[in-house]
Formats: C-alpha cells, structure tokens, sequence
C-alpha cells in the first residue's frame, strides 16, 4: 500500500487535519502501528491513544480534532466502516469458489439449483431443496427436504439446515451450526418425559450472519423468525418460536428461551441469558451476562440478575460491595452492645 493521506480520505470522504501528503505503506490497530501505517479509533473513550500510538495517520470521528504529535486525522462518519473499506483494498485477495457442483457431493431428485451456484464436495443436498443463484454450498453442508436458500449466500463447511427452512438472500453462515433442529419440548408424565413433536420451521431474512456453533431451533408451530440484517456471534442458542427483530446483534453465548419476541435494533452482550415468553423492545441493550426475567422496554438498558436498569444495577451493586465493611461494622457494634449489657447489668447488681 503507497497512498496519501488526501487519496485515502477521497476513497472513504473524510476531512483531513494535518498534512494530507503523508504516505501511507501499511495498516494497524492503533497499539501495534508503526510510522507510515494508518489506524483508527472508533470511540472518543480511546481518545487517549493518540499521545502514544507510532501511526502517521489516523481516522476518527468529527468528535475527535486533537492535532497531537504531528499525526494526521481523517474524520469521517463512521471510523470502523472507513477503516474496513481501506482494509479491503489492501487485503489479500477474498477466496473465490467457481461455480459448479463437485462430483462428490450428493444432490437429491427436483433439487433447483440457480444460476453459478458452487456446490462443494461432500455437500448433500436433499430432494425438493432449492439453492439461489450464486450461492456457495461449502463442504460437508448438510440442506434438508424442501429447504430454500436464496440468492448470494455463503454457507460455510459442516453447517446442517434441516428440513423445510427458509433462507433470505446474502445470508452468511460459519462452520458448525444447525438451522431447524428441534425445539426443546416435552410433557412430562409420571416422571416420564414425552417429546412433542416440533413441526414448524425458521425463517431467516436478507442479510443475516451466523456465526460458528450456532444453534436456531424450529418452531412447534408456525416459525422461529430472524429478521434481516440481524448478526448473530458464535455459539448462541436460540430455542423455538423467538422473534428477533431487523438489525438486532446478539454476541458469543447468548441463550434465549422459547417465545420470546425481540424487537429492532436490539443489542444482546455476551453470555445473557433471556426466559421465555417475554418481549424485549425496539433499541434496547442487554448487558453481558445478564439474566433477563421479565419483559424489557424500548430504549431500555438493563444488566445483572435480574437485570435492571442500568444504573438502578450499579447502585445495587455499590451497596453489594459494601456488605463486608457492613458486616464488620455490625460485628463490632454487637461487641459493643455486650460490653454496655454487661456494665448495665453489674450497675444495678452493685445498687
């Protein structure tokens, strides 16, 4: 990479503060960066590593203007998306499946396949499927009877998508996970537990990405239904009949409990657990590792267990932290009441 600071700024239409002839030879994150390499804060929290970071050029938003050490800004809009543009010019080459279906993958009788499909080996593709044009089927994937995937989609090694599902257009999905496997329910008889049978299927809309280890199981009715432009991190378990709104981001090890209904644009942190049958609203944030218990209102920012607002759970965890000093205080004001109950009691003996 040998580019100005003024091309790049043309490339992602940013306002530069400084020299806008710095040469530019590499890219970094902001610790690491060494001089002639561009990097970027996202957040004016981080404002602070522009005293110590090596990088001659640096992009950031419009809430950041501090001309330090002779670094040169790009201000932008969007740091992390102008940063990850420069990226892909300067990146290696993205891998490329031409299209054809290996002779090793195994395809169903009326399976629809579209136009420059790639189909990897070991695929198997079962009957009635139907796979969009320019899809990439990857090795060992498994597609159920009756599944529909559409247009643009990559679907990484070893995924199962179970039978009857429905997937949007440019949908991605890594390594490991399982569309469409069973919902968890059984009836419990006599200390016998019966299973109900889970005959409703997912939807998946335009845009979505699964990541790895991912499991999204069938409704028992109707359908389990994952808006568009949703992005789901590893390993997060979704149980059957949920709804999650469009562009909701729901990160590594998230467990949502059956039927409940997730509105747009809600962000779920890491390691939240959410009980069934509750509605999360439009814009709401789930801390990590939160236990959500009952229904959370739009626009709403809850942690802990139970979670509540946030700064109703930070008040309640200053008090937490304060049981050992309090727990001490009461030891020696119980000390202290002994020692007065007795003096009281020798007092009056003495009278």
């Amino acid at each position: 990479m040998n580019k100005t600071v003024r091309e790049i700024a043309e490339i992602v239409g940013g306002k530069i503060i400084g020299d806008e002839n710095v040469v530019i030879t590499g890219i970094s994150g902001i610790k690491e960066a060494k001089p002639g390499d561009l990097t970027f804060i996202a957040n004016k929290k981080y404002k602070n590593l522009l005293y110590t970071t090596k990088a001659s050029a640096i992009i950031v938003g419009y809430d950041i203007s501090d001309y330090v050490n002779g670094i040169t800004l790009i201000q932008v809009e969007n740091p992390s998306l102008a940063f990850a543009k420069i990226m892909s010019l300067v990146g290696p080459e993205p891998i490329t499946f031409p299209p054809g279906i290996h002779p090793t993958a195994i395809i169903g009788k009326n399976v629809s396949i579209g136009k420059d499909v790639s189909i990897q080996p070991f695929a198997v593709i079962e009957d009635y499927a139907k796979i969009g044009d320019r899809t990439v089927i990857g090795a060992g994937v498994y597609i159920g009877h009756y599944t529909k995937i559409g247009c643009d989609c990559l679907i990484y090694p070893h995924v199962v998508i179970r039978e009857r599902i429905k997937i949007g257009d440019r949908v991605i999905i890594h390594p490991g996970t399982v569309i469409g496997g069973d919902g968890f329910g059984f009836a419990t008889v006599k200390g016998v537990h019966h299973k109900i049978p889970q005959i409703g299927t997912v939807e998946i809309g335009n845009d979505v990405e699964i990541g790895s280890n991912v499991t999204i199981d069938r409704a028992r009715f109707d359908k389990t239904y994952i808006g568009n432009g949703v992005k789901i991190d590893n390993l997060v378990q979704i149980a059957h009949n949920v709804y999650i709104g469009d562009n909701s981001i729901i990160v590594a090890q998230v467990g949502i409990s059956g039927s409940t209904v997730i509105g747009k644009n809600v962000i779920i942190a890491g390691q939240a657990g959410i009980i069934g049958h509750i509605n999360i609203g439009d814009n709401a944030i789930i801390g990590g590792k939160a236990g959500v218990t009952k229904n959370v209102p739009p626009n709403t920012h809850v942690t802990g267990f139970p979670a509540r607002e946030k700064w109703e759970d930070m008040r309640y965890q200053a008090y937490i932290r304060k049981v050992p000093e309090l727990i001490e205080r009461i030891k020696k004001l119980e000390e202290r009441i002994k020692e007065l109950e007795k003096n009281g009691k020798k007092t009056s003996e003495d009278h």
